[in-house]
């Protein structure tokens, strides 16, 4: 790790922390313009899917070749072309006439940042060291969670004040300004010159976009859809064959010796369980605030802040906590509270007012501002640095997976609740959606699919809770401070 501190390692975590809140933002900001979408472009339902997941796809398919490209050549350039790309994307995107055209820039975007997110963490771990790498590492966190929170208050903003093109240009000087800050502050890093794995690289772009695109088709066409289970036997002899590939080849894309060290796996895994839980709590929680409660885009967005605030000076407190206490200790305890918080989400209902919801928001900020810190310290801190851009990649996809995952299955239970709780004589419509069934303008049937979501969502709640709470068992069974397993080059 690095022996002598940079004097401007502060201000590269401002940059750091400044590409990676240009990422969270604007996947929050396009969902309160969806509305608009359908709208001024013409976009049905398969379009807007498509709007969301292309960017998905290309992100999660290009993670682990982008982790490897900025070891090769150069975490920063890397980064910086990242920023580029997604910034011309973003601005291309404002002028899209059509669903179709929106769709390509949005697989642009998702290019953009594969190529960002794993140089961001690569970048902090090569600049700070042990000691000061839990700060760090709280900052980054608590920005990312900063713009999770508070992109769609400000995407309900933009789009009434402006139109919805503005959610997309708003990235373009955020961009630019990271590039210049970049450019001006950080210095190059790389790993030693490996030779290029394209064979690897074809098999992990290949699997990694099938899985995640068969998870997210799952909500639709279940595992009897032929497609379906094609895009999951795809997605298996590829990961399968990519495996293979790295224990066998000369100079691997990803060092499978990572995942021997315990840090690394189970922190990895604790991530990987927590982000599908809190994919269920977004699906679920926004829905209720509009749906049930009858908040506006704007007023569930403000909802959300004060997990923001609570998860940020938690962020700052398990900063120093992170300094007597183990990663394995915080993480466990964390994740064990943001499963409270679940719990609490399963005892909301039709009647509850907003102390309560924002009672149960605030545990999953002392939890989430715990847990996730604690963890990504543990997992980067395994990796020698001159695979600091793989470990982070790898990171990075299986929380893109998680998440997909997340959105596959609670989805899933939680559409299956809803059908099943409403009274089998009402309008198929209204029984497969709650938003067709207030649509119908029908007091009682409004009154019946309020009742049955707030029941879906506490059988949901309880399930996530579930889930969380054995990401803290692997956090406390797995994780362990130990000195990273050697690597060979």
């Amino acid at each position: 790790m690095t022996t002598q501190r940079d004097p401007r390692r502060w201000l590269i975590l401002v940059v750091l922390c400044l590409s990676t809140l240009v990422l969270t933002i604007d996947n929050q900001v396009l969902t309160v313009a969806i509305p608009a979408l359908i709208q001024d472009l013409g976009a049905d339902a398969q379009d807007i899917q498509w709007i969301t997941n292309s960017y998905i796809l290309a992100m999660a398919g290009l993670l682990l070749t982008a982790g490897s490209l900025s070891d090769r050549y150069g975490r920063r350039r890397v980064m910086v072309i990242g920023l580029a790309l997604f910034g011309l994307a973003s601005l291309t995107a404002t002028w899209a006439s059509d669903p179709g055209q929106l769709i390509a820039c949005r697989a642009l975007m998702g290019v953009g940042a594969a190529l960002i997110m794993p140089s961001t963490l690569s970048i902090l771990i090569t600049v700070f060291d042990d000691e000061e790498r839990r700060k760090a590492t709280s900052a980054w966190s608590a920005v990312a969670m900063l713009g999770l929170v508070g992109g769609p208050i400000l995407g309900g903003v933009l789009v009434t004040e402006f139109g919805w093109a503005s959610v997309f240009l708003v990235n373009v000087p955020i961009a630019g300004l990271a590039i210049a800050a970049a450019l001006a502050l950080m210095p190059e890093s790389r790993a030693p010159a490996r030779k290029a794995d394209l064979l690897g690289t074809a098999l992990s772009v290949l699997g990694l976009i099938a899985l995640v695109w068969a998870i997210i088709d799952l909500p639709v066409t279940g595992l009897g859809d032929a497609v379906t289970l094609v895009k999951l036997a795809v997605a298996v002899l590829c990961l399968l064959l990519f495996e293979i590939r790295q224990s066998t080849a000369d100079s691997p894309m990803v060092p499978l010796a990572l995942f021997r060290d315990r840090d690394f796996t189970g922190g990895s895994f604790a991530l990987v369980l927590t982000q599908i839980g809190l994919a269920g709590l977004v699906l679920a929680l926004t829905q209720y605030l509009q749906f049930v409660l009858g908040y506006t885009p704007t007023e569930a967005g403000a909802a959300l802040a004060p997990m923001a605030v609570v998860t940020i000076v938690t962020n700052l407190a398990g900063a120093a906590l992170g300094q007597k206490v183990s990663n394995r200790i915080l993480a466990a305890a964390g994740l064990t509270i943001v499963a409270a918080g679940f719990g609490m989400l399963g005892t909301l209902s039709v009647g509850s007012g907003f102390v309560t919801v924002v009672a149960t928001l605030a545990l999953f900020g002392i939890g989430a501002g715990l847990a996730q810190p604690a963890a990504i310290a543990a997992l980067m801190g395994a990796v020698p640095e001159e695979y600091a851009g793989v470990g982070s990649a790898v990171n990075d996809t299986m929380q893109q997976a998680g998440a997909a995952l997340g959105v596959a299955i609670l989805g899933s239970v939680l559409a299956g609740g809803y059908t099943a709780a409403m009274p089998e004589d009402t309008a198929e419509r209204a029984r497969a959606s709650i938003g067709d069934a207030l649509a119908l303008g029908d007091p009682g049937v409004t009154r019946a699919a309020r009742e049955a979501f707030a029941s879906a969502m506490s059988a949901t709640g309880w399930i996530t809770a579930g889930l969380v709470l054995a990401a803290a068992l692997v956090a406390l069974l797995v994780m362990k401070k130990r000195t990273p397993v050697p690597v060979p080059a």
